[in-house]
């Protein structure tokens, strides 16, 4: 199952939400800015991730960063 993500992303917390490709919320989750906690909860859907987003209007280099690092979006520099 092909599976899109998107974060909005806040000073000390972020929401994750997954949906299918039918636009059926698969997972939502309200996280404290923690990259391990993060990774956890993405974990699981990783293998069909086709990509996620990232809102942020301050204070978002570091979780594309980890994001990318991880593979979760593409780095047009590999």
């Amino acid at each position: 199952m092909l599976l899109y993500g998107g974060i909005d992303l806040h000073a000390s917390s972020n929401h994750i939400g997954l949906i299918d490709g039918d636009r059926r919320r698969v997972m939502r989750r309200k996280l404290a800015n923690d990259p391990e906690l993060i990774l956890n909860v993405l974990g699981p859907y990783e293998a069909d991730l086709a990509g996620i987003v990232v809102e942020s209007t301050y204070n978002w280099y570091w979780l594309v960063d980890l994001l990318m690092d991880e593979g979760y979006i593409p780095n047009p520099e590999r």
